[in-house]
This record gives structure tokens, sequence and C-alpha cells, in this order.
């Protein structure tokens, strides 16, 4: 196997361009050398298979959607509060939103995740480990609500942005600011 970091993260990120296009079902060796430009054969050199690249996009994914660090820190500045969660919301919705290939390419994940045993237990490592730091920064910041509070904000976040990607119409001329401002103001308790 070839050890060219660089050179792998630029396949992770061009077989997460291929799935955001064209579906976990599009995700070979030759696209993903084809996306990133390279020689036909290298995504092999890189990868034993198939299911080792589904399963290292997974940890690829969350490392571009990780902000940079210090942003949540200076986030939780303010005091707590529902307003301060509403605002929480909105800059993920957004740093979600501009990382739409990610994003786009973790729910083709989720679906072949349905399918693949090893890429469940996988993907299921790392959405908990997401979940369960979101729950402790809440708790430690001592936000409004509980553990279920930030589960429900990330069932309705998570159903939000799917309905934003793939059919931005659904609901009408609400914007998801204002969606995701409803959802925060009957999820999360007052003060």
């Amino acid at each position: 196997m070839a050890r060219n970091p660089e050179r792998r993260t630029a396949l992770l990120d061009a077989a997460i361009e291929v799935l955001a296009d064209e579906g976990a079902r599009g995700l070979t060796f030759r696209a993903v050398d084809a996306r990133a430009g390279v020689p036909t054969g290298t995504s092999s050199n890189y990868f034993r298979d198939r299911d080792q690249v589904l399963s290292q996009v997974a940890d690829r994914i969350f490392v571009r959607l990780t902000p940079e660090p210090g942003v949540i820190d200076t986030a939780l500045l303010p005091p707590p509060s529902r307003p301060l969660v509403v605002e929480l919301m909105k800059q993920l919705a957004q740093r979600l939103a501009a990382e739409r290939t990610c994003y786009l390419g973790l729910f083709e994940l989720r679906l072949e995740a349905a399918r693949r045993p090893e890429l469940r237990t996988q993907l299921t490592k790392v959405l908990r480990a997401d979940l369960d730091e979101n729950v402790r920064l809440h708790l430690d910041s001592g936000m409004p609500g509980d553990a279920d509070t930030v589960r429900l904000l990330y069932f309705a976040l998570t159903g939000l942005l799917f309905d934003h990607f793939t059919v931005p119409g659904l609901h009408g001329d609400r914007d998801l600011d204002e969606l995701i401002e409803t959802v925060v103001n009957r999820v999360v308790p007052e003060r």
C-alpha cells in the first residue's frame, strides 16, 4: 500500500465527491481515480478494496465537517440560552451547507451502511462519537435542556438538511434558518 498521506486524502476527497454525485453504486476505484485526476489504478495502491474506501470516507467526512480549533469555544462565550442555541444551530447548518458534498456523501454512506454490517459498525462509531461530543458540550456549557434535547435537535437538523439538500422546495417559502428557529423554540426549554 502506498504511503503518501496527501495523495490518500485527495483520493478520499474524490471518493466523497463520487458518493455525492453518483451514489454508493458509482463508487469504484476507476471513478475515484478519474475524479482525483490520477492515473487509473492509483486508488487500488492506497486501499485494499471498496469497503476500506467506504470506511475511511466516513472518517474523512467528519474531519472536513469539524470546525477549526477555537470556533466552538468562541461560539459558547455568550451566556447559555435558547436564543444562543438557535444561533449555534444556524451556524452548524451553514457550515454543513458549505460542505454540501460531504453531507450528501454522508447520506449515501448511511444508505450503504444499511446493506453493509461492517460499514454500519464503523459509521455508528463515528456518528456516536460526534453525538456524544455534542451532548457533552451542551451539558457542560449549561445550555437549557438535557441529553434528549440534544438528540431531538440532532434528529431535526438531520431531517431538515436532508430536505434542504434533496427537496429544497418541500417547505414552501420557509427558509432553513426559519425552520431551525421553529425547531429550537419547540424543543429547547426556556430557562
